[in-house]
């Protein structure tokens, strides 16, 4: 089994559009304003976005998207506008993350893991 496509909510598809265009994703269904579907830059998954009247309560959606070159992704990202919570910090769990939140409140963290995103230190039943 191999994760496919994730879909997130939005109160307006046209800012989330230009958000994640920006962010790199190649937009492949444009079903606007209800629905549309991107290609992720690197490999085959896909993440969609449909319109809702209201958003989801509570934390909301967290969203990860990996890049082996974070610091320069981060820099890019704000050169053309992107505003983020924190940029590149290290973290205890060994990836290094900035987030940031997309036009609907979702929070995104670009994030570079390498080896320690599938086998971290701790990683239970490392054999499998």
């Amino acid at each position: 089994m191999n994760l496919n496509q994730i879909t997130i909510p939005s109160l307006n598809l046209y800012k989330a559009i230009e958000f994640y265009q920006k962010l790199g994703l190649k937009l492949i269904v444009d079903a606007a304003p209800r629905y549309v579907r991107f290609l992720c830059p690197e490999g085959n998954s896909t993440f969609s976005i449909h319109k809702v009247e209201e958003l989801p309560k509570g934390d909301g959606v967290h969203i990860y998207f990996e890049d082996d070159h974070l610091d320069e992704k981060v820099e890019q990202l704000q050169s053309v506008g992107i505003e983020f919570i924190h940029g590149p910090i290290d973290q205890t769990w060994l990836w290094r993350e900035a987030r940031l939140k997309d036009p609907d409140g979702n929070l995104i963290i670009l994030f570079h893991a390498g080896e320690n995103r599938i086998n971290p230190p701790w990683r239970v039943n490392p054999e499998d």
